[in-house]
């Protein structure tokens, strides 16, 4: 399956790729952004492939936006890792929407969950794509990336609110894939949450809590071995973010690690003054980077 680049776009030292391609996952085109870092362009091919950072977003976001406003390309440059900005759910005329015409479901709000229940189920496997199907499509496009990028092993995740809890999700999902998990703002505890409980029962029914235990990082936290204490999970969460209370509720994954072997291996920074925009997440970014960065073997 061939990826289509629509723009490249000069970014600090390196080059935005902005991307289409048809997606088997979600039957639909979807779009992708991936920052190329300046190493692919100055160094030479060796067999020590540059490792890739993949950046889930929040509700209503596309690829842009984490692309425009989070400042990943300047961190990318400094250590050397590209950026995959993938979409936060399938799109076009024919895929089903919130029947609420709201903004925290359906058409931007995928969830990164495969949907197992209804009309949604047909389009909304935003789970498959993400860690399947796109980093697959990605490394075989060797034409495009000349083999200089791992998009496959040497790869980590990092996402913002819904991508945050994205992130979380498909992190202790696939412990043998990524190398580090990050998140910002995230949705912890979706199971218990007004945005989470929308979701996981418009996608995964309502009656199916056997699913949602699928997906929801704290109780992931206590079905996954966390071996030798081998894997951190870094978090920043804002005091004046609106959706703290309700919809993030940060404890609860300290909470469920409690006892766990992952008691010891939660980061969760709670920052004075912050809130849940991009402003905040680009505060932080730096700091993501650098977490990454020593777990992907590049400082």
């Amino acid at each position: 399956m061939s990826l289509n680049i629509n723009s490249k776009i000069a970014s600090c030292g390196g080059k935005l790729l902005k991307c289409t391609h048809d997606s088997v996952a979600t039957k639909t085109a979807m779009n992708v952004n991936v920052y190329v870092p300046k190493q692919f362009y100055t160094a030479a091919k060796t067999s020590q492939k540059i490792p890739t950072l993949y950046f889930l977003s929040g509700l209503t976001c596309t690829p842009d936006n984490a692309s425009e406003k989070a400042f990943w390309q300047l961190q990318a440059d400094i250590y050397g890792f590209a950026v995959v900005f993938p979409d936060t759910s399938p799109r076009g005329d024919n895929v089903p929407g919130d029947p609420e015409n709201s903004w925290d479901f359906g058409k931007g709000a995928g969830f990164y969950v495969n949907a197992t229940t209804g009309k949604y189920k047909e389009n909304y496997n935003m789970y498959d794509y993400v860690h399947s199907e796109l980093p697959q499509l990605l490394q075989k496009n060797k034409d495009i990336f000349e083999d200089k990028i791992d998009f496959l092993e040497n790869v980590s995740i990092a996402g913002h609110s819904m991508g945050g809890f994205g992130a979380l999700s498909g992190f202790l999902k696939n412990l043998n894939k990524y190398k580090s998990c990050s998140a910002f703002a995230p949705i912890v505890n979706p199971s218990v949450v007004p945005w989470g409980t929308k979701a996981f029962g418009g996608y995964l029914g309502e009656t199916s809590k056997s699913k949602w235990d699928e997906y929801d990082p704290c109780t992931l936290l206590k079905n996954t071995e966390n071996p030798d204490n081998k894997y951190k999970i870094m978090i920043h969460v804002g005091t004046a973010d609106p959706f703290l209370e309700k919809q993030l509720k940060p404890q609860n994954i300290v909470a469920a690690a409690k006892g766990t072997t992952w008691e010891n291996a939660i980061d969760l920074n709670i920052v004075d003054g912050f809130d849940h925009s991009y402003y905040f997440i680009s505060s932080f970014v730096p700091a993501h980077a650098e977490f990454h960065a020593k777990h992907l073997g590049l400082i």
